[in-house]
Order: structure tokens, then C-alpha cells, then sequence
């Protein structure tokens, strides 16, 4: 007797071909069904399903039998990835098939319902009762009670005009049966034919509930929303207009006065300067002429040499800070009653200054204001009689 089971026909190839994988797996390493569950973790039922391809197993399942199988698990893992997409494809089209016979099915139940005989039975024999009594004479029915008369054939026709609704056999269409199937017309639906044939006695065109004759829409109809949905927009927009107007008209005031107050303000270039200096330094441009660069902070640093000259052995230097825009002369290597000279560009007794060398053997002379350093002249006369200057 075989071990495995024949694989189901309806299986597809890869899912065939997987299941026979796992059964030659387990067939090499001649363990037991129960052997290989207690070694992978998983039941005994379930590793029935998987090796008779009534369910495909899972990639942990996959994965511990290639482990306790000795198996390299990455062929076996491909092969598992083609069996599940067919697997997949499989229980998509089962799936389909399932919903086309559902809804077969649910439409052959409403063709059922909707073909019942509700409501003409019942009417039908009414009628053939009533036409039967209205053709047959008196004397054929001598055993009748007396209510067999012109009363039960006025009460049968009563009948069968509360069956019908309106009293005619073509008005059953859509009306509710015995049973009261009727899903798709309201009862009022044979009452329809009946609105045109109204008598103008009745007051119908002189008055209407709605309001209709006074002229005025309802108080909810499309017309009116649409009014003041119009209404709404443009006292939006005037409103917006304004607020453009106000708004010119502010800041054209603002400008104006701006420009006002500019004009009468007089203009005074240091003070606007000053608020741009560097923290230490005092003065800037006309400022800083006639004083002294160390106090006023323009030295050091902010200081460089523009220009240099020897007479003999003392040196004579123009000194430069651009952050305060002004120059000055220094010499050094002097003897005390040496003099020296800073000239700038411009005119002026400021454009000029002179130093006189101490017992410190050098000396620096007051600043001139200048655009560069190369605008100024430094010039040194000796006690020695040697004079000369910076080029």
C-alpha cells in the first residue's frame, strides 16, 4: 500500500510539483509524519494537508522541514514562492466562480418572487364569482338563501373593487397584494391618473397649499438661496472695497508724512555715522580731524600703513583707518625737535596737521580726513636739517 495519497486533479502544476518536493523530503530522511510535527512545531494534521496538497503550507513550516531535513532552504523557499502566487491564483478564481454562482442564484429567486402569483388569483375569481352570479338566472338556484340577490352582487362587486383598488382589473400593476409584495411602487401610485379629472368645484385653482398663487417662493426654495447667496457676495465686495480704499488712504498718509518729516529734518551726516561705528571709536570723516587717532579709537587695529619713507635714519609713515576715514603721520627712529607733517586732500587749516617728536624719540600728529590712504602725505623735517617725504 502506498504511503501518500494521489494529489488532487485540480491542483495546479506548481502546487503539484511543491507538495511532491515536501514528500520526497520527507521520504529521504524516513521520518514519520508525527517524527517530522513533533520536530517542526507544527501538528500532525497540518503536515497531513500540506503533504496531500489540501493546503499549502506556510514559509515557517517551509523553512523548519529544510532544518530538520538537512535541506539548503533556498530552493526549497523559491519553489514555496511559485506554489504560493498559484495558490493565489487558484483561490482568486474559486472566488469568482463562488460570486458569478451567488449571484446566479440570487437572481433566479427574484425572477421567482417577482413572478408569484399575489394579487390577480384573488381577483380573478372574485370576477368569475360576480360574472357567474350576474349570468345566472333566479330559478336555477331555488335552494339560495335571499341574501343571493341584487345585495351579494353589489357586495361582490365591492369586493373586488377594494381588491383591485380602483374598481378595474388593469389597475393591479404595482399594487401591493395579499401578501403585500411591492417593493418598487408606493400604494399611492394609482391615485396618479386621478389629479387632472378634478372638478374646479373643489376650489383647486383658485387656492394652493404651497403658496404658489400669492407669487412669492417658499421660504427654502432654490430662488431665494440663490438671491441671497447674490446678496452675500456683493456686500462682501463693497466691504473688500472699502478695506482697499482705507488701506491706499493709510499708507498714502503715512508716506506723505514721512516724506514731510524728512524735509524739515536736517541732515547731519555724523550723527548718521556714528550709529554705524564700531564699538571704541568716536568719531568718523570731518569728525575725526584735528584729533587724536589713539582717543578717538582709530588706532591700532583698525589702523594700517598706507605709505612709508627714510630720511637718513628715521622713518616717516602715513597711517590710515578706513572705519574712521581719516589719516595721520608718524614717525620714528627721531630725535627730540624733529618735525612732521600729514597733508590731506583737501583744503582748509583741518586738511593739515604737524607733530613735533619728544624725549620718546618718535611722535604721531593729529588726524585728516580722507577717502584713502594714498590722498595723504607724510613729510618729516630733521633738526639734522635732512627733510623729506612719502610718495
Amino acid at each position: 500500500m502506498p504511503r501518500w495519497k494521489a494529489l488532487p486533479d485540480e491542483l495546479d502544476p506548481e502546487v503539484k510539483e511543491f507538495a511532491g518536493q515536501l514528500r520526497r523530503l520527507v521520504d529521504h530522511s524516513g521520518l514519520s509524519i508525527a517524527a517530522v510535527s513533533d520536530r517542526t512545531g507544527y501538528s500532525k494534521t497540518s503536515w497531513e494537508r500540506y503533504l496531500n496538497g489540501r493546503l499549502l503550507a506556510p514559509k515557517g513550516a517551509v523553512v523548519a522541514l529544510a532544518e530538520v531535513t538537512g535541506t539548503q532552504p533556498v530552493h526549497l523557499i523559491t519553489m514555496w514562492e511559485l506554489a504560493e502566487r498559484a495558490w493565489s491564483r487558484s483561490e482568486m478564481r474559486h472566488d469568482m466562480t463562488m460570486q458569478a454562482i451567488r449571484i446566479s442564484q440570487a437572481r433566479a429567486a427574484l425572477g421567482e418572487l417577482g413572478t408569484s402569483p399575489s394579487s390577480p388569483p384573488p381577483a380573478s375569481a372574485s370576477s368569475s364569482s360576480s360574472s357567474s352570479l350576474a349570468s345566472s338566472p333566479p330559478s336555477a338556484s331555488p335552494a339560495a338563501p335571499p341574501s343571493s340577490g341584487p345585495k351579494s352582487k353589489l357586495k361582490s362587486k365591492s369586493k373586488v373593487k377594494a381588491r383591485n383598488g380602483s374598481g378595474g382589473v388593469g389597475s393591479l400593476t404595482g399594487v401591493a397584494g395579499p401578501a403585500g409584495v411591492s417593493p418598487t411602487v408606493p400604494p399611492q401610485a394609482p391615485q396618479a391618473p386621478q389629479a387632472p379629472q378634478a372638478p374646479p368645484s373643489y376650489g383647486a385653482a383658485a387656492s394652493s397649499p404651497y403658496g404658489d398663487a400669492s407669487g412669492a417662493p417658499p421660504a427654502g426654495s432654490p430662488d431665494r438661496q440663490r438671491r441671497r447667496r447674490k446678496l452675500t457676495m456683493f456686500l462682501a465686495g463693497v466691504v473688500g472695497a472699502l478695506v482697499v480704499i482705507a488701506a491706499a488712504v493709510f499708507l498714502t498718509d503715512l508716506g506723505g508724512g514721512g516724506k514731510k518729516k524728512d524735509e524739515t529734518k536736517p541732515t547731519v551726516a555724523p550723527s548718521t555715522s556714528e550709529t554705524d561705528l564700531p564699538a571704541g571709536v568716536e568719531c568718523s570723516g570731518a569728525d575725526c580731524a584735528g584729533k587724536d587717532p589713539e582717543n578717538m579709537g582709530c588706532g591700532g587695529e583698525l589702523a594700517k600703513t598706507a605709505s612709508r619713507a627714510t630720511v637718513g635714519r628715521t622713518l616717516i609713515e602715513v597711517r590710515y583707518s578706513k572705519t574712521c576715514g581719516a589719516a595721520w603721520a608718524r614717525i620714528t627712529q627721531a630725535t627730540p625737535g624733529d618735525k612732521v607733517t600729514i597733508t590731506g586732500s583737501g583744503k582748509g587749516a583741518s586738511a593739515k596737521q604737524n607733530g613735533t617728536v619728544n624725549e620718546d624719540f618718535d611722535a604721531y600728529t593729529p588726524m585728516v580726513a580722507v577717502k584713502a590712504g594714498t590722498t595723504a602725505k607724510a613729510c618729516a623735517a630733521l633738526v639734522s636739517g635732512e627733510t623729506g617725504c612719502t610718495e
